[in-house]
């Protein structure tokens, strides 16, 4: 069984829902709620990486370990980094990234992610994807799009719906006999914001500066992909499920909590 830990990147300032990580939902700080989906992976170790001591203190009371970590850190891998070199972890050992706004994060897919990259020893770094039925994500911005080569390894990350169909060029399909527009062609894949990095090489990643690409989609994984990294991209067959990123979203989430289906959390 792959040995593995798991960060949590939580920062306390959010534009949209300040303080954030300890909003609560059914009475428990949203972070927390992150930490129960990751203990449950059977993760050997589970940490938050904070910037904020308040959000450290709730973390402990709630059983988990907590690191303090700068609040000028660029993203949440430069701040994983940041905890990784506190926490002394093995070169090699596989470090999940789970966001600290992700209460529905399927925990097979946390350790599934953490096998992936355990099964590579030459790896550095693995991400999952789940494929796009529906045009709406599809052109939406913040559905963050990924297409990968032949081997599954990601060729790039984008905010634009890519691939792009050539047909569609004009608006429409040609002719009455063209594929129902109701539903997007197969192909688009829907990036699932979960990482599993050796913990040397997030040791290394703070020394690659932001690079055009990632400025330019304002997406972190394109500084490894332009930096060479072969980025291991793996089907998730049960993407997450809600993630909380404003005031309705987390009232939704408080809904999704009360169900009394078994899969409310799963």
């Amino acid at each position: 069984m792959t040995d593995f830990s798991v960060l949590i990147p939580a920062r306390y300032q959010a534009s949209r829902l300040p303080g954030k990580p300890l909003r609560e939902i059914g009475g428990v700080p949203l972070v927390c709620r992150v930490m129960e989906r990751a203990k449950a992976s059977g993760a050997r170790r589970v940490v938050v990486a904070t910037d904020d001591e308040r959000i450290g203190a709730a973390v402990r009371e709630w059983g988990c370990e907590a690191v303090l970590t700068s609040p000028e850190c660029a993203s949440g891998t430069d701040r994983l980094a940041e905890a990784v070199a506190a926490l002394d972890l093995p070169e090699r050992e596989p470090v999940v990234n789970v966001q600290g706004d992700e209460p529905f994060m399927p925990s097979e897919l946390i350790r599934e992610v953490a096998e992936a990259l355990d099964a590579e020893p030459a790896r550095e770094m693995a991400t999952a994807a789940h494929p796009l039925r529906e045009w709406r994500r599809v052109l939406d911005p913040n559905c963050v799009k990924v297409v990968t080569d032949r081997q599954g390894d990601a060729l790039y990350f984008s905010r634009a719906p890519v691939p792009w169909p050539r047909d569609l060029l004009g608006g429409e399909w040609p002719g009455p006999e063209g594929p129902d527009l109701r539903e997007p062609p197969r192909g688009f894949w829907l990036h699932i914001g979960i990482y599993a990095y050796r913990a040397g090489f997030l040791r290394a990643y703070p020394e690659w500066t932001p690079t055009p690409l990632e400025r330019l989609e304002s997406l972190e994984q394109l500084r490894a992909l332009e930096n060479g990294v072969r980025l291991r991209v793996i089907e998730c067959t049960r993407p997450p499920g809600l993630g909380v990123d404003t005031p309705e979203d987390l009232a939704e989430a408080e809904r999704r909590l009360t169900r009394t289906d078994s899969d409310a959390l799963q």
